[in-house]
Formats: C-alpha cells, sequence, structure tokens
C-alpha cells in the first residue's frame, strides 16, 4: 500500500479544519453550544480530538509495518519508541508543567511529583504520545489481539473510575482524560489501525461504526435513559455519562464509532469517487504544523473578539484567524517544510 492513502489525507484535513473551528469559535456566546465542549455529553467539539487518534493509529500501523519489512522489527520499534517521546517532550515544552514556584524552598521533589502532572501538559500531544506507546506492544499484530487490547484498556479504565479514578480526575480538573486517559484514548487509536487493515472496505468500518456508537450511548444510559449526543443533557454527570474530560469509556466508543463512520464516508468519496479538496489536502498533509500555529494565531486574534461579541463579528474574526493559519500552512507545504514525528 503507498505510503500516502488520499482517503486518509483528506479525512485528517476535515479532522484539523474541524479543530480550528471548534478551538476557536466554542468560546462565544452567540454560537451554538454543540460547538464548544461541556464536558457533560458529546457535542460536535468532543469528536474532533478522538479523531486526531484515530489518525494516529491508521499511520502507526502504516509506518510500523512498513519499517518492520525494511529494517526488520528491533530497529521499527526503536524508531515508533523515539517517535512518541520526541512528541511527548515536544507537548510538555508547548503545554508546559503545573505548579509554579516562588521560593527556593517551595520546590521539593514531593511537589513537583504531587503537581506537574495533572492538568496542563496532559492534552493532545501528550496524550497521543502516551496512547501509542501503550498500544504500541500489538500495534503490528492481528485484528483479534488490537481488538482484546482495547477492550482490557476499556475495561480497565472503567475499574478504575469505579474504585477512584472518576472522583480525583473531577477533584484535580482534568483534561481531556488527565494521566490514566491512554486507556480510553487507545479505543480510537487502535480503531484507526483497523480502518488501515479494512480500508478497502468501507461498508465493514461503517457497520463497526454504527455498532460502536450505538454501545457507547447504551452504556451512558445505564442508569436511565440520556439524551441523544449532541444533545445538552437535563441530569446529573456520572462516570457513565460521555465527558472528554474524564475520557469516559461511553465517550470514547461513541467517539470511536463516529470517526469510523465518517472515516467510511472519505473512503467512498475519495478513494472510491476520486473527490478532493485542496483545504484538506493542505492541512492533512501538515497536519503537526497546524494544530501548533492555530494555537498562535488564534492568541493574536482573539484579544479582539470578545466572548459576547454578535455572531456576524465572531464569524468574521474566525475566517481571518482561518485564513491567516491556512495560508501558513500552505506556504510550509509549498516550501516542502512538513512537520512530522
Amino acid at each position: 500500500m503507498n505510503s500516502r492513502i488520499a482517503s486518509m489525507d483528506q479525512f485528517r484535513g476535515y479532522t484539523v479544519a474541524g479543530m480550528f473551528l471548534v478551538n476557536f469559535i466554542g468560546g462565544f456566546a452567540s454560537v451554538h453550544p454543540v460547538f464548544a465542549h461541556h464536558n457533560n455529553y458529546c457535542s460536535y467539539a468532543d469528536t474532533i480530538m478522538p479523531q486526531f487518534f484515530f489518525a494516529v493509529g491508521f499511520a502507526l500501523r502504516l509506518v510500523l509495518l512498513r519499517n518492520i519489512v525494511s529494517l526488520g522489527a528491533s530497529m521499527a520499534y526503536r524508531k515508533a519508541i523515539g517517535r512518541s517521546f520526541a512528541l511527548l517532550l515536544l507537548g510538555i515544552v508547548v503545554y508546559q508543567l503545573d505548579g509554579s514556584y516562588a521560593h527556593w524552598a517551595d520546590l521539593t521533589w514531593e511537589r513537583f511529583l504531587e503537581n506537574s502532572f495533572w492538568r496542563s501538559s496532559f492534552q493532545a500531544l501528550v496524550h497521543i504520545a502516551v496512547t501509542s506507546l501503550w498500544i504500541l506492544p500489538v500495534a503490528a499484530r492481528s485484528v483479534r489481539a488490537r481488538v482484546l487490547w482495547g477492550v482490557g484498556s476499556g475495561l480497565l479504565h472503567l475499574v478504575l473510575s469505579q474504585w477512584f479514578w472518576y472522583d480525583l480526575l473531577q477533584q484535580q480538573r482534568v483534561i481531556d482524560g488527565g494521566p490514566l486517559g491512554f486507556l480510553t484514548w487507545s479505543l480510537p487509536t487502535l480503531a484507526g489501525t483497523l480502518a488501515y487493515d479494512f480500508v478497502a472496505r468501507p461498508g465493514r468500518l461503517l457497520r463497526w461504526g454504527g455498532a460502536l456508537m450505538a454501545a457507547g450511548y447504551g452504556l451512558s444510559s445505564i442508569h436511565g435513559w440520556a439524551p441523544p449526543p449532541f444533545w445538552p443533557p437535563v441530569t446529573h454527570s456520572d462516570m457513565w455519562t460521555m465527558s472528554q474530560r474524564a475520557g469516559s469509556l461511553s465517550y470514547q466508543m461513541f467517539a470511536t464509532g463516529f470517526s469510523l463512520a465518517i472515516y467510511a464516508g472519505f473512503i467512498w468519496l475519495v478513494d472510491r469517487r476520486s473527490w478532493r479538496w485542496g483545504l484538506f489536502e493542505t492541512l492533512g498533509q501538515n497536519a503537526l504544523a497546524g494544530y501548533l500555529i492555530h494555537s498562535m494565531v488564534a492568541d493574536a486574534v482573539k484579544p479582539f473578539a470578545p466572548k459576547d461579541s454578535p455572531l456576524w463579528w465572531a464569524m468574521a474574526m474566525f475566517g481571518l484567524y482561518f485564513l491567516v493559519t491556512y495560508r501558513m500552512v500552505r506556504f510550509l507545504n509549498e516550501h516542502r517544510l512538513y512537520l512530522r514525528l
């Protein structure tokens, strides 16, 4: 199989564009709440991050299998581990650690380890790095091995959440599942490895996606029927609620199924119907650069876009931010400057 698969480039580009959208407009009072994170149901904004993990899993299996053939298993795994640790380091530099120390006497190992890793550092790049390391033992193995690994990871997260983790993560107000989030972020990542195997069978991916979405919704309704995804809840939240903050199993199951279904659509449109959109191609081929650039551009534009702005101004500022970010990524692509790990 070619190292670049058009449907995955387009899917990844759609995901990057979706990230630009929700990360900018989600905070405006005039924008529909489905475009923001709420942590008590699965909004459209909550479907974006799992799609990055899905794409990472797809690429991880593609590169790992190719390197095993060309370099041998030992070197292939060493390169995969090295890339993950490089991404981990980049994430820590980008997000930084929690805590600050005004006095030398405050900086102790106990306080550093207790305070540093709860919230700021565990965001997308760090989660991707840790999750990639977690699933690496099965990334090149059989479908059965990967499915069992995913089931085991999800069940372990459920047991730990019931025991102590859900209450603790709420207390610490973690981001995207916190330090144990890799257990459930494994689901969309492993689904991406399976999509690589079945890229020629979008119908199967669509059926799997539908089953997982139904199972995720069913799990969220274990204490009574919950409002459907993308619909704000009317009840309290618990460990069964679809929540990106908690990285809950119900949320990850639904989001994984949603990713499978969306990608099946891209296979049909791109690989079968030869559909292409230059915007998605540009963003999909340099996704990491887009991720790093978009937050810097947002920091430059958002001071001129108050949260209570009318919708027309919010969308005008979004258009400016999107255009600048897109042009910067396109400039890098035109000069063959690709940021990849």
